[in-house]
Parts: structure tokens; sequence; C-alpha cells
């Protein structure tokens, strides 16, 4: 098992040596050992978990022009070359198609502990003081405005219109980020939520102050 961690990890470093700095390997390390932490305490297969976290922001459909499939794809491909067994792969493929924020637009779609564990994981690192971080660096990737007091943020973004949107970064945290800790899956996903919570709506607390001159 470890070896095969390994080589995972030294993919996935080589993979995205150049990748936006939200979705670099350091987010992927994150991820990692915040899904351990969780699963330490769910007990899903460590082995899934380990796999789906390290890979699930491989190919970011994001930057690849939308395309869904080029990750879960590139997954299955490099996990088939180090001699996974196959039905962990297809496990580990269907989190990775399953587990995005704006898959959760959809109903009826695939779910385990395993999937819980990383989806925790992952929108953890979405929120807190790293989540505020990744927001804007993003943001400034996407030359997006801070802050536009003169667009609100949509209360009912569908699929598409929520991976179309060029709205201002704090419009973000209303439409995604203050949403996901009431979508956690497990105990210790929510627990750790509450606190990193708090801290953003603290944030935005003192953003609003400092932008009408009162701080």
């Amino acid at each position: 098992m470890q070896n095969s961690i390994q080589q995972t990890i030294d993919y996935v470093k080589l993979t995205l040596a150049n990748a936006e700095v939200g979705h670099d390997w350091f987010h992927i390390e994150r991820v990692f050992k915040t899904a351990l932490t969780i699963n330490a305490k769910e007990k899903g297969d460590e082995l899934i978990v380990s796999f789906a976290a390290l890979l699930h922001d491989i190919a970011d459909p994001k930057f690849n022009n939308g395309d869904e499939e080029i990750g879960p794809n590139k997954a299955e491909k490099f996990l088939e070359s180090i001699h996974i067994d196959p039905i962990i792969i297809d496990h580990v493929k269907l989190i990775i198609q399953n587990m995005s924020f704006k898959n959760s637009f959809d109903t009826g779609g695939f779910s385990s502990k395993e999937m819980q564990i990383v989806q925790d994981a992952d929108r953890l690192d979405a929120i807190g003081a790293i989540g505020i971080a990744r927001a804007f660096t993003y943001g400034g990737f996407k030359n997006r405005v801070l802050y536009d007091p003169a667009i609100p943020p949509v209360e009912n973004h569908s699929k598409e219109s929520y991976k179309n949107t060029t709205a201002p970064t704090i419009n973000h945290f209303y439409e995604k980020l203050l949403l996901l800790k009431d979508t956690m899956n497990t105990e210790a996903g929510k627990a750790i939520a509450l606190e990193r919570h708090q801290f953003m709506l603290n944030y935005l607390e003192q953003f609003y102050g400092e932008w009408e001159g009162k701080r």
C-alpha cells in the first residue's frame, strides 16, 4: 500500500507542477491529510480515500475547457499503470466524477462513505483562512474584481450558471463558501467546518468595514 501511495504522490506532484496555486500540489496535500484525519474517525477504506484525495484534481475541469471526464480518466489510467485492483479503481473514479460542488446541482449521483470523507476534506480546504486565500487567488487568476456593491450574489445558481459565473470574488462567499458548512457529510467534517465558517463571517465583517472606511 505505502509504495502505491508514494507512486501516486510522485505522479500528482509532477502532473501539477505548473498548476494554478489554489489547485496545486499543496491543495492536494492538504486534502489528503484532512481526509486521513477524518477517515481515522469515520473508518472508511483508507486506500480508496487516499487515492481519491490524491487524484481528485489531477485535471480540474476549470482548466480543461470544462471537460469533466479528463480527470477521472487520467486517474483511471494512472491507477491501472501501477496495477491497482479494478474494483478500487472503479470506486476512485466514481468519487472523482461525483464529489465536486458543481455536481451537487445534480441529483441521484453516486455516494459512498469514502466519497463523503474526501468530499468533506476538499470542501474544508475551500473555507476558513486558506479558503479565503484560495478564493482571492483564483479571482486574481481570472482577473475578477474583489467586490462590486452593484452586483449582488446569485441566490439559486444552476450548474451551468455557476460554472460560467464571472462575478466578483466576494460574491463567491455567498454562492458557495458560506454554504459548505451545511453540506458536510461526516461528524468530523462538521466539527472542523464550524470554526472555519465563523472565521469567514468575521473576515467579511472586517472587509465591509474597511470597504466603507469605518475600520
